[in-house]
């Protein structure tokens, strides 16, 4: 993909309105829960997710459903990013998931990848040779103070469209 068109991309999600908009029609019950995208570049994306009435579990904590919904939005809109206007083009899609939980999740925790460059290469790799290659990016969840609530691991598969 041409700069120019991940400097686009960029442009577009990191506009607060345009992306809650489309939070609202595409990925509802994030937007319901609260999770939002902070901020994206190239090589990291963060996005959050607040304790409140809608997002909480019996235990008085985050849902990890819900936290789950944040860290594959910071996974995910950095994959988004390296395919915006690619030719050919790639689907994505999650095959796994793995999780571990730290902490309780009461306060809003902000979601942090940092897998950028693995992305983007994943996607220069099944362009190239036409084959599903996987990739396995690392979101990292944490409260106010910095201490760690959860860490997921979510792998992507890209494979160009036929």
């Amino acid at each position: 993909m041409n700069s120019s068109g991940l400097q686009s991309f960029l442009r577009q999600t990191n506009s607060r309105l345009r992306f809650n908009f489309f939070l609202l029609l595409k990925l509802p019950a994030a937007f319901i829960c609260g999770v939002r995208l902070r901020e994206v570049t190239e090589h990291q994306a963060v996005a959050t997710v607040p304790y409140r009435w809608i997002s909480q579990n019996p235990f008085r904590s985050i849902y990890f459903a819900c936290q789950a919904m944040a860290a594959e939005l910071s996974t995910g809109i950095l994959a988004m990013a390296h395919l915006y206007q690619r030719n050919p083009k790639v689907s994505m899609l999650v095959v796994h998931l793995e999780a571990d939980f730290i902490k309780k999740g009461t306060e809003l925790v902000t979601f942090t990848c940092e897998d950028g460059d693995g992305f983007r290469s994943a996607i220069e790799e099944t362009t190239r040779t036409g084959e599903p290659v996987v990739f396995t990016a690392h979101s990292t969840g944490r409260n106010r103070n910095g201490d760690i609530v959860s860490s997921f691991r979510i792998t992507w598969s890209f494979k160009v469209k036929a």
